[in-house]
């Protein structure tokens, strides 16, 4: 069943949230979690964690891992994405993060109008992660989860600015492709990149030539 439900905002007991984030960048994984929120008392301002500052992120996602009658984090690499795309592999993490829980729901509410296979009842809602307090839990951890994977690897591929744009294609980013060429955290199977390691090879060949 689908759901559009934009602005009322209502909690349902043992119901796991699933949501990802990290589907539009050029490099690093797509990470997804999964969150069962007890009734009450619920963290305050819980909501689409695009519509929250990183500091205001932060500091739920510590009240939500504390709260959490259960929670799991499980994401799907670059390379799994250049294999399956972009969909399947958000659909996998999600599917992850499900099996991760630590305690088995009654059901999975997932953020938007689709979802992977699960041995649960499933519902999708557009918009959950800003009126469905599970799904916005789910939204929230993993994306703060995602963008201290990105900060680390900042350190191991220095240069592109990961710890600043997270992976998403910014001009600066773009710019550090062009100029350093493609890590093994980028994600070949996207325009950009693609013609990054097209261009690449093409100025090896005149090396060479």
């Amino acid at each position: 069943m689908k759901t559009r439900s934009k602005t009322r905002r209502f909690a349902c007991p043992f119901i796991a949230g699933v949501d990802e984030v990290g589907r539009g960048p050029l490099a690093g994984p797509v990470v997804a979690a999964a969150v069962i929120m007890p009734p009450r008392p619920l963290p305050r301002r819980l909501t689409d964690s695009k519509a929250l500052s990183s500091a205001a992120r932060e500091r739920l996602d510590a009240k939500i891992r504390a709260r959490a009658l259960a929670f799991a984090i499980a994401q799907a690499s670059a390379e799994e994405i250049d294999q399956h795309n972009i969909l399947q592999a958000s659909l996998l993490a999600m599917q992850r993060a499900v099996a991760a829980l630590g305690l088995i729901p009654a059901a999975a509410w997932v953020d938007g109008n689709q979802a992977p296979p699960l041995a649960r009842p499933l519902r999708t809602i557009i918009g959950g992660d800003g009126s469905v307090p599970a799904i916005s839990a789910a939204s929230i951890i993993a994306k703060v989860e995602r963008d201290r994977q990105m900060v680390a690897v900042d350190a191991l591929y220095p240069g592109y600015g990961f710890a600043q744009h997270k992976g998403y294609g910014t001009a600066a980013h773009r710019a550090a492709l062009a100029a350093l060429g493609v890590t093994a955290i980028h994600r070949r199977s996207f325009a950009p990149v693609a013609r990054a390691v097209q261009a690449n090879q093409m100025n090896f060949d005149d090396l060479l030539g």
